[in-house]
């Protein structure tokens, strides 16, 4: 492909985060510019999942039971769900023509005992992907650095160390780029100091739990805050989520449905008064705001980046406002990098890294023991032909204008 810039390939990025409501799908190209990452965004794609397999992956989260039988029928459900999404991404996303796919996968269990990480299981067999679509597959991205000793986990932080490096230094403030999935996590980029990354709690996981128990089922989110927005936030249940210890943890930490599910929310609930679903939103979303912003304030963040799904909840953003006065806040977006695809574009570039001989992780935003090579890799059609490790340091990313509508 982009046979004038070293390491040039185009990449489909597929990743299902915590919130289980689909595949994040993006095309990117990519290619090497001495140290600096030149990534172009080609579009990106949400495909939601077959109802039964979502159905069927909530069910195994914990703290519910799950079997090896359940758990083997859900990563092919998973890996074929995946090859569907990819196959779409090549055809409608990228004209027919990509190098390499890089999935993620969907996490079902990150085992954390005692603030550290013993092991991280993601579904979705790439060798589905690899047979669907004949390309290499680039997987299992995040165990590599647990074995390292680090959590696995934000891997966020690779994208957002190299692409607010200059952003940084041009306005002479810590930057933190701070993601709404069904964990919230921020990575703080400092000039002259290491990024530093981690979930700071949940963000849509309650809110999603919450909006779904109020609706029957008939909504899996709080659209468009419209509960939170017409309820009150209650002070004594604010209280008590706030107390919760693993907000006073130090980082580096990592966390997920496995913790902040139906369990800890009726736990936080039993023996209050009764709350409506409006007021019980608008506590969460409060709530959710004000640990976002007790991280933000702590490392003296001058400017918040915005992604993912709860950047299009107005009462979140409303209170994150409220919360951060004096901190600057804008989207991903506003940067030139789509915002609903940010974490597929962050699996494209892991798999850029990867295939590229590049070390993928930030230890300082992981906890891990060094830098480490990510991903195992499944080949396509025919055997893996990979290039010479690209040489030197990648210390930034730059994100080109998005290329015209094919």
């Amino acid at each position: 492909m982009t046979s004038h810039s070293s390491h040039g390939l185009r990449v489909i990025g597929l990743i299902s985060g915590t919130s289980v409501d689909g595949i994040d799908v993006a095309a990117a190209d990519l290619h090497a510019e001495g140290g600096t990452v030149v990534l172009t965004p080609l579009g990106e794609l949400d495909v939601p999942y077959p109802e039964p397999v979502r159905a069927g992956l909530l069910d195994a989260l914990p703290p519910n039971p799950c079997s090896a039988e359940r758990l083997t029928r859900l990563d092919t459900q998973v890996g074929q769900a995946f090859a569907e999404a990819a196959a779409r991404g090549v055809r409608e996303l990228a004209g027919g023509h990509t190098d390499l796919i890089a999935s993620l996968g969907q996490t079902v269990f990150h085992w954390v005992e005692n603030g550290a990480v013993h092991g991280t299981l993601q579904l979705g067999q790439p060798a589905w992907i690899a047979e669907r679509t004949g390309l290499p597959v680039i997987a299992d991205l995040r165990v590599r650095d647990v074995a390292a000793g680090g959590h696995g986990a934000p891997l966020a932080s690779t994208l957002d160390a190299l692409w607010l490096a200059t952003f940084a230094e041009d306005t002479g403030r810590p930057v933190a780029a701070l993601n709404l999935g069904g964990i919230a996590n921020i990575t703080v980029v400092r000039t002259g100091s290491p990024a530093l990354a981690y979930d700071t709690g949940p963000a849509n996981a309650l809110l999603d739990l919450a909006a779904t128990r109020a609706t029957g089922g008939a909504q899996s989110s709080d659209v468009d805050g419209r509960f939170a927005l017409r309820g009150s936030v209650r002070a004594e249940l604010l209280t008590r989520l706030l107390a919760d210890p693993y907000f006073t943890a130090p980082p580096p930490k990592s966390t997920g449905k496995e913790y902040f599910n139906a369990g800890f929310l009726d736990t936080a609930t039993a023996g209050l008064p009764p709350l409506s679903a409006e007021d019980l939103l608008a506590t969460l979303t409060e709530f959710t705001a004000a640990t976002v912003a007790a991280e933000c304030r702590r490392h003296h963040v001058g400017t918040v980046i915005v992604s993912g799904g709860g950047a299009a909840n107005p009462a979140l953003m409303a209170a994150l406002a409220r919360n951060l006065p004096a901190t600057g806040l804008k989207t991903s977006d506003d940067l030139g990098l789509p915002g609903a695809g940010k974490e597929a574009y962050l699996t494209a570039l892991l798999g850029w890294l990867g295939w590229c001989g590049v070390p993928a992780s930030v230890p300082s935003a992981t906890g891990a023991r060094g830098p480490r090579l990510l991903g195992a890799l499944t080949p396509g059609a025919g055997p893996l032909t990979l290039p010479a490790p690209l040489g030197g340091a990648v210390t930034r990313m730059r994100v080109a204008e998005k290329a015209a509508q094919r």
